[in-house]
């Protein structure tokens, strides 16, 4: 790697990181968000990070739901910059994509925004230019949109809003990103540090009896995190925006980059009560909450009623006939790996998996684990080693299990794909129209036959919301309004688009560095025309 080509990890004269806070806004208000760099001490290293108004994550934006504010933000960071105000239904022009809606934030420069919060429910705002580089160095925070409805969530004592990152760090410093573009490309950048509220633990104190409304966000690059609360009792009862149509108790909660939850946890016991991320082969301990006897809380009475949402339950008896109907636009994801593939084929008398080196064989093939072609390998085959019994199945890489290449990779030598099956226009040079009202069925095909088959956070700004119809045919059990949905390694999701925002909107894989190396397309969505007087 060029050392003139690396952002600076530098802290000299930088102010130390400050607490995250909540801010209250009312319609109207104005919020002064400035970027820098700031002095941050992970785990005995001094690092630097990037912050909004010197924390991260960024202040908790604690709005009302159909009110507006404005955000001035200040760029004093190490790279320009935009604001994307994620999964919010706001107006076209302060979306926060670059050379489309609106011109980059140099460094130095401003820029003022108009954020609108038509929906309840938790949000988020993060970069959209070198979201890999920013995002990574601590550029986010949580929105928590309260309903105009005082009913329309269950009742809590109180709540707390987690963000859920990891941070690759060596030799005491993060480890570098280049000026030109990013890398790890292939898998996206693992972290080897787990972050919850930018820290290395959480230290919670709960009461027994007290019910804890947890917002959770997944702000990491690229890892997938499965949370669950050892030692209380979780009810799911909201995703991305707003509640779901049935609310349920839950172990474990699996989010991919860029999807919420909002879980109501109940301290049914005093002692030890821990937040671990569950992956099938460890379990990573996020903190905990230290819980002590007391007087219940109010909330507790009514935490075993599972509440239905009639607003869900209404779309789930009109979404029928567009279950079985064929879908408007079918999108294809794949992969193109040069790095691995791209010279002529060689004979060898031993070939192996790149993600799984145990996977062996004499002749070409695909991994049966990961569904990646063999290379030419010096290994011996080993008899029944194909059928090894770590593989997990599911579809999602939990962990970076190629290091030195995915390190390698650039948009260069790994070329993400977000195909258009009718047309076989790639990425930007798909055209998509729609116009208000319209309610899309898209299917969504993360394809194996691919050089490098893997998960996807498919995130759509904000055109609409979404809801999911099905998942490899078998219809959605439990519906919820989406702008991101995680499709697996082999899967095939449909969803139905309801288009309600006019302007130019962007989809894209929420991997930092998938959309980074160019997995992303914009598309139309005119105004429906007004009916002609008679």
């Amino acid at each position: 790697m060029d050392s003139h080509d690396v952002f600076s990890t530098e802290t000299a004269g930088l102010a130390g990181v400050a607490p995250t806070g909540v801010v209250r806004l009312r319609d109207g208000d104005l919020l002064e968000l400035g970027i820098g760099a700031v002095r941050k001490r992970i785990e005995g290293s001094e690092l630097r990070m990037l912050a909004y108004n010197g924390s991260i994550p960024g202040p908790t934006l604690q709005v009302d739901q159909g009110s507006e504010i404005s955000v001035r933000v200040r760029n004093e960071g190490d790279v320009e910059t935009t604001v994307h105000w994620h999964g919010l239904r706001l107006e076209n022009r302060y979306d926060g994509v670059p050379h489309e809606t609106q011109e980059p934030i140099e460094i130095g420069g401003s820029f003022t925004y108009k954020v609108q919060f038509p929906d309840a429910g938790l949000y988020w705002y993060h970069p959209h230019m070198r979201e890999d580089f920013a995002q990574e160095m601590g550029l986010y925070g949580a929105i928590v949109v309260e309903p105009s409805d005082s009913t329309y969530w269950p009742a809590v004592d109180r709540q707390l809003t987690l963000t859920l990152d990891d941070l690759l760090v060596e030799d005491g410093h993060i480890a570098p990103f280049n000026r030109s573009g990013p890398t790890f490309t292939a898998m996206g950048r693992f972290g080897n540090v787990m972050l919850i509220n930018g820290e290395t633990q959480l230290s919670g104190h709960a009461t027994r009896g007290e019910v804890v409304r947890l917002y959770l966000v997944n702000t990491a690059n690229t890892r997938i995190f499965n949370v669950a609360i050892r030692g209380a009792r979780a009810k799911l009862v909201g995703g991305d925006s707003g509640r779901y149509e049935r609310e349920t108790f839950v172990e474990a909660v699996l989010l991919s980059p860029s999807e919420r939850a909002v879980v109501d946890v109940l301290f049914d016991t005093p002692g030890d009560v821990r937040l671990e991320h569950r992956t099938p082969d460890r379990v990573y301990d996020l903190g905990g909450f230290t819980v002590t006897d007391g007087a219940d809380g109010d909330a507790a009475a009514s935490f075993e009623e599972l509440r239905t949402d009639p607003d869900l339950t209404a779309e789930r008896h009109s979404i029928g006939p567009d279950l079985d109907r064929p879908p408007d636009k079918v999108l294809a994801f794949l992969a193109r790996m040069p790095l691995l593939y791209g010279a002529d084929d060689v004979p060898a008398s031993s070939y192996a998996c790149p993600m799984h080196p145990d996977v062996t064989a004499t002749e070409p093939s695909t991994c049966p684990k990961c569904g990646m072609k063999l290379i030419p390998s010096t290994a011996t085959p080993q008899e029944g080693a194909v059928h090894d019994g770590h593989d997990h199945g599911d579809g999602l890489e939990w962990e970076d299990l190629m290091p030195e290449i995915n390190r390698a990779s650039d948009p260069g030598n790994m070329i993400w794909q977000l195909v258009d099956r009718e047309t076989g226009a790639e990425n930007e040079a798909i055209t998509w129209a729609f116009a208000v009202g319209d309610r899309v069925k898209i299917r969504l095909v993360n394809e194996m036959d691919s050089d490098h088959p893997m998960h996807h956070p498919f995130h759509i700004h904000g055109a609409g919301r979404f809801l999911i119809l099905s998942r490899d045919e078998e219809p959605e059990a439990n519906l919820v309004w989406k702008d991101t949905v995680l499709v697996r390694a082999g899967q095939t999701v449909d969803i139905l688009l309801d288009v309600s925002n006019p302007g130019l909107w962007m989809a894209h894989c929420h991997i930092a560095e998938h959309t980074e190396s160019g997995m992303m397309f914009s598309f139309n969505v005119a105004r429906r025309p007004e009916p002609a007087s008679s």
